[in-house]
């Protein structure tokens, strides 16, 4: 029976999927974004979210913790310097899965999988977005402002 096993297995033994799935992860946080399938991407997203959140607090024991799952010095360092001080402030959802389409030779849908606080073209038009939004109040709309004449004359060089 299968009853409660709600994870996918991708076809591979424990010991196969286990290192899949902490190559996958190095790969995540050394590159920032990485191409696979979405079944892989969301079987990565709920192995890495775990460790990714380890990473908030900098103590030796969680160091260790994510070094036995990953055996990788520069990622482990990577994920607990850089990567750390930008996920600082935010609750979860550490990673974003942007579907790309089928496969070519197998017909598999593809994605990429990011973390979300690297991807650089949607931080800006979060940014624009946030600037757009502004309100104006219909009183200034409807009385339009007469031009101000002493404007120049107030930016003359005064004589010294």
């Amino acid at each position: 029976m299968r009853h409660n096993k709600n994870f996918n297995h991708l076809s591979r033994k424990k010991a196969h999927r286990d290192a899949l799935l902490a190559n996958m992860t190095i790969s995540l946080i050394l590159h920032k974004r990485i191409f696979t399938t979405l079944a892989k991407a969301k079987a990565l997203r709920m192995y890495a979210e775990p460790i990714i959140n380890r990473a908030k607090d900098d103590t030796m024991a969680s160091r260790r913790v994510v070094f036995s799952y990953l055996q990788n010095k520069e990622a482990v360092k990577e994920l607990f310097g850089d990567i750390a001080q930008k996920i600082a402030e935010r609750p979860g959802g550490y990673t974003r899965i942007l579907k790309t389409g089928n496969r070519l030779g197998d017909n598999a849908k593809t994605c990429f999988i990011e973390l979300v606080d690297y991807n650089e073209a949607m931080l800006k038009d979060k940014a624009a977005t946030k600037a757009k939004t502004t309100r104006r109040s219909r009183k200034k709309a409807a009385a339009p402002e007469a031009p101000v004449a002493e404007a120049p004359a107030a930016e003359a060089p005064a004589a010294e």
